[in-house]
């Protein structure tokens, strides 16, 4: 199966597509990657070289791709960080391209927009043209607890009010909402946790959490790539996201024995396979 990755890249670590592609790899996918940066390394470094791409070299790749009669077997797109909302119109218009040449072509929006430690850190009309544009576009979205607060405009402090969230979300058009990243007071101690939505119902699932300092960058990137394969591989929504939890535990684990900064994508190439340890999910309703 195939899947076209249009998402950031780096030279050095894991983020974008550097942080998808080799799992979704490892899984047997064939991955065509657009990049639509190429950094010497991610921007938390606080300095980093490189180029972004424009606009109409990244619509040239996928006319070129679309030429080779290859979106006819295009099982999915996946996006991720959008610099600016032209980008996101180019991306949009992949999705329907693929689409048509494959009606049942997926496409997995990853919205990423920020986080709690680091605030919004995308451009005015980002937030807007996901919310408008692309989620209600999409089949699957996979936020982190501050981007479901910044689609949803809803606050995200507990369980019911992450899974009010959620399904508000889920509202806007996409058939699965997986919620990443979330802690919460009434969650178990030590243990940071998913949260899916579907048309069948609502789960859960924790994991230990594992301080890292700094936290490596990438890690919802590797999921929402992980999720996306398991999807296409046949899995119900509650086991991929079972799945994928497991994989990054692993990944962040054998991170946090290494004490770098980067995911040990390749060190723990294993994890996307057979994970060493699994996490069941909880139903909810």
């Amino acid at each position: 199966m195939n899947i076209l990755s249009i998402q950031s890249h780096v030279a050095y670590g894991h983020v974008g597509n550097a942080a998808a592609a080799f799992p979704l790899q490892r899984m047997g996918f064939e991955v065509w990657r657009i990049n639509t940066v190429q950094f010497s390394n991610h921007t938390g470094y606080g300095h980093w070289t490189g180029t972004v791409f424009d606009v109409a070299h990244i619509h040239d790749l996928v006319m070129g791709i679309e030429a080779r009669g290859a979106l006819a077997a295009c099982n999915a797109v996946r996006s991720g960080y959008l610099r600016d909302a032209a980008l996101g119109e180019v991306i949009l218009d992949a999705v329907a391209r693929a689409r048509k040449a494959n009606p049942a072509a997926l496409f997995l929006c990853d919205p990423v927009m920020g986080d709690y430690d680091t605030g919004l850190y995308v451009r005015d009309g980002i937030p807007a043209f996901l919310r408008d544009k692309a989620v209600p576009a999409a089949d699957i979205v996979t936020p982190n607890a501050f981007e479901l607060e910044t689609l949803t405009g809803c606050r995200v402090t507990s369980l019911a009010e992450a899974l009010a969230a959620a399904r508000r979300l889920q509202d806007l058009g996409p058939k699965t909402v997986l919620i990443t990243s979330l802690m919460f007071a009434d969650s178990a101690p030590d243990c940071i946790e998913m949260l899916l939505v579907d048309a069948r119902g609502a789960w859960r699932v924790a994991t230990p959490f594992l301080p890292i300092d700094p936290l490596p960058n990438g890690a919802g990137d590797t999921v929402a790539a992980l999720f996306l394969g398991h999807i296409l591989k046949g899995e119900p929504a509650e086991e991929a996201m079972s799945l994928s939890a497991a994989a990054i535990y692993g990944v962040m684990e054998a991170t946090r024995a290494a004490g770098t900064r980067e995911l040990r994508l390749i060190a723990a190439q294993e994890e996307f396979t057979a994970p060493s340890r699994r996490f069941a999910p909880i139903r909810l309703d």
